[in-house]
């Protein structure tokens, strides 16, 4: 599949049961390994876990801070979720955010999904029908406040009235927004209508191959080019990993996607130099060509700097 996107790579670390110090170190390090993208995760509280009440660090403050970290990746949140905040400060945060980082901010953003974070915080949840439908209004406020004077939208769920973002963001015309998730019907048509980046978790290369040819055919009726989008998929790393290690990915991926361990191998980025160098030549005849590793405490970073040292350097240059 033609795309005009290079091949890139990051890092998701979800700051669940983490020190500051780790996160500092890993993202200092991958930085300097050549990562194009590195990325917080937005929640309140730790997921997947049986435990929520354990630390979890805010995601715009510690990605605020970690932005003084790094000097060459591009930095975002694997996604901000829309309910959490108001658009026009989620505006002004992502302005902000992408001024003091030198223009590095990539706005990833989704329709929010855990409920117990909303309940709990006393967030208004809504409908699914209606997370879609605030989502796609927060985009149109967003967009315009990045790159009009004033800003107005009667909407469903939010009524702005002449709302002014200044300084706007360094990036121009504004900073690349990443919209996740699978919904073909309605979400995948806001990433059609206003996305520059789609992002997917843990789905192998048959159905990103499907969901993609879902956009393109959303980018027909809206009268947009789908090659103006960047496809990602997120998904774990465990490379050159003893047995054991990735025995236990296996199963956890395969727990977490109903699939058997040996099915679920073929979305995880695992083995040796070889076999992740067909695993990514797969996903880019799907049409993918960002892949994002997610991880959490303890991080893995012999496997980063292996990956970094003997993978990425085949689409350098």
């Amino acid at each position: 599949m033609a795309t005009n996107h290079p091949i890139r790579f990051g890092v998701q670390t979800g700051q669940q049961n983490v020190s500051w110090e780790e996160l500092v170190t890993l993202w200092s390090k991958a930085d300097g390994w050549g990562y194009d993208s590195l990325w917080v995760f937005d929640h309140f509280y730790p997921i997947f876990v049986p435990d929520t009440t354990g630390p979890c660090m805010e995601g715009w403050t510690l990605l605020s801070a970690l932005s003084q970290h790094t000097r060459h990746a591009r930095i975002g949140a694997l996604v901000n979720g829309n309910t959490y905040r108001n658009p026009c400060v989620t505006a002004k945060m992502a302005a902000t955010l992408d001024n003091i980082s030198g223009g590095r901010l990539n706005l990833g953003i989704g329709a929010g999904w855990f409920e117990l974070e909303h309940r709990s915080f006393g967030v208004d949840f809504k409908t699914i029908p209606g997370r879609l439908q605030a989502l796609d209004e927060s985009l149109r406020i967003i967009k315009g406040m990045f790159t009009q004077d004033k800003t107005s939208l009667d909407g469903r769920h939010y009524k702005v009235v002449d709302a002014v973002c200044n300084p706007k963001p360094l990036s121009k015309p504004h900073p690349p927004i990443l919209v996740g998730g699978q919904g073909e019907k309605t979400l995948l048509k806001i990433v059609a209508r206003h996305a520059d980046m789609w992002n997917s978790t843990g789905s192998d290369a048959e159905r990103m191959r499907h969901l993609i040819s879902v956009i393109n055919r959303h980018c027909d009726v809206v009268g947009r080019n789908p090659d103006e989008i960047e496809k990602t998929v997120m998904m774990g790393l465990c490379y050159r990993a003893p047995r054991e290690r990735e025995q236990m990915m296996m199963a956890i991926v395969g727990a977490m996607s109903g699939k058997q361990p040996d099915e679920a191998r073929k979305q995880i980025m695992i083995g040796d130099k070889q076999e992740c160098l067909d695993t990514i030549e797969r996903y880019m005849k799907a049409g993918v060509t960002h892949f994002i590793f997610m991880s959490i405490a303890p991080f893995p970073l012999d496997d980063f700097q292996r990956f970094a040292e003997d993978v990425m350097p085949v689409f350098r240059g």
